[in-house]
């Protein structure tokens, strides 16, 4: 079957968002209102933070608005990878933060049990599984990288198993796998609408003030306070925590410090009995491959597949817009790699195709800073894995405040801000001759160029 065939009754919406359990929003903000703390950004970072809020203090008024609807974002439309890492990957934070990694990963996996004792605590229906991921590698020279991981992950208290290609593909059978790096605690795999959408019920339950539809417009200082305008009302508040992530941010400053990178995913029908027993995949990892342009792959609850990543897009000027949700071309591609990969999948049909913009920061994740006298917090950047680091960034903010020093105040990675992009044109021609160069990479055995090699020397780069 061509694979363009297999698109043909896609549904050009989120699979995840697609659902009939899907909650009603929340009445928008009208008219004037005060609290004690506000929330912009209804996603992850957002929920979280007025969450955690209220499990603080129980008696601090939060409000939170939501331009959308929550989880309408990237939080309900990635991959559902929950991942302990707060650093995009040890290596990343191996290569920026190598005194406190140690740190770092205890904190990670320490938020990645919480996020769990949380789902659980407020009866959050969202698919939770501990499967962990698999990272397989499809050309040879990949396999000594592997190796090299698993050696520093077993040296910072990981335990990761490393598989060869007959063991791997007892796991999750491809013939384009030659072996493979298993994480089996540290990645859970999850609903993520499903999972934002019982943060948001978990908020409504401890007494959160939520306005959906209700875009902050302005945020400004008064003495004491900090006002923020929507288009219905104002909303003034001792202190403001910004979770806006991908679109920009209320402080101008902050936003050369991201770019809206534009990512696709497809999900298939749900596979036969026949179908999933010819893959294997009894215990539903995630996996994802060693190219720089790489896929993330998953099964659902009803064992769909979703297939997503390779491309990462940027848009001139870093413009957030509904129609960059769709890239006929790029599903293209990604049909043609899902049966390059599973040819014993041929005849398979995908039924929701999507796009969505990721918070890109050049060190690939969180950042944090403060504004207007420490009244207002800020984190983003989380480059794609959000869906368990987000936890961690509203515990910054938090803290942050509060003026309180914690173990997570106190690290460099909180502390340092990552190097801005460049204004456009620079910014644009920088992140083409990046993909360009990663490609290239990819089909020559992973040697990176001149132009790879002085962003790796600087500390910057361009994530797929």
């Amino acid at each position: 079957m061509d694979p363009l065939t297999s698109l043909r009754d896609a549904e050009p919406r989120p699979f995840w968002l697609d659902d009939p359990r899907r909650p009603q929003a929340a009445p928008a903000l009208v008219g004037a209102t005060t609290c004690d703390l506000l929330v912009v950004g209804g996603g992850y970072t957002g929920l979280w933070t007025a969450l955690l809020a209220k499990e603080r203090d129980p008696s601090a008024d939060v409000v939170l608005i939501e331009a959308d609807e929550a989880g309408g974002a990237a939080s309900g439309r990635n991959g559902g990878f929950c991942e302990s890492s707060l650093t995009h990957g040890l290596r990343n934070g191996l290569q920026r933060w190598p005194r406190e990694i140690d740190l770092l990963e205890r904190l990670g996996r320490e938020n990645l049990q919480a996020i769990e004792d949380a789902v659980l605590r407020h009866g959050i229906d969202c698919d939770w599984e501990r499967t962990g991921s698999i990272v397989v590698a499809t050309e040879p020279y990949q396999l000594a990288g592997l190796a090299e991981e698993a050696e520093a992950a077993a040296r910072h208290g990981g335990e990761p198993v490393l598989l060869d290609g007959a063991a791997v593909r007892r796991e999750i059978d491809s013939p384009t796998f030659l072996g493979g790096l298993w994480n089996k605690d540290d990645v859970a795999m999850v609903n993520p609408a499903r999972l934002a959408w019982g943060l948001k019920s978990a908020c409504l339950a401890l007494g959160v003030r939520v306005h959906e539809h209700t875009p902050a417009t302005s945020l400004a200082e008064h003495g004491a306070v900090v006002g923020v305008r929507t288009p219905y009302g104002r909303i003034t508040a001792r202190r403001v925590a910004l979770a806006t992530n991908a679109h920009p941010s209320l402080v101008r400053r902050h936003r050369p410090y991201t770019v809206p990178v534009y990512d696709y995913a497809l999900m298939t029908e749900p596979l036969t009995r026949a179908q999933l027993a010819s893959v294997g995949w009894t215990r539903r990892q995630g996996f994802a491959d060693s190219a720089n342009q790489f896929h993330y792959v998953r099964l659902s609850a009803d064992n769909r597949v979703l297939w997503g990543g390779y491309d990462a897009v940027y848009r001139y000027g870093g413009r957030v817009r509904a129609e960059h949700d769709r890239r006929p071309e790029t599903f293209a591609t990604l049909a043609r790699h899902f049966f390059t990969t599973f040819p014993q999948l041929e005849g398979v049909r995908f039924t929701h195709s999507w796009g969505g913009a990721i918070d890109m920061s050049t060190r690939f994740c969180v950042f944090f800073d403060t504004s207007h006298h420490g009244k207002v917090s800020y984190a983003a950047g989380f480059t794609g894995l959000g869906v368990g680091a987000s936890r961690f960034g509203a515990q910054v903010m938090l803290d942050l405040l509060a003026a309180e020093r914690t173990e997570r105040t106190g690290l460099r990675m909180v502390r340092s801000k990552p190097l801005p992009f460049p204004p456009e044109p620079v910014r644009s021609a920088g992140i083409g001759i990046t993909r360009w160069s990663l490609a290239r990479a990819d089909r020559s055995q992973g040697r990176r160029n001149l132009w790879l090699r002085g962003l790796d020397r600087f500390g910057l780069g361009f994530d797929s």
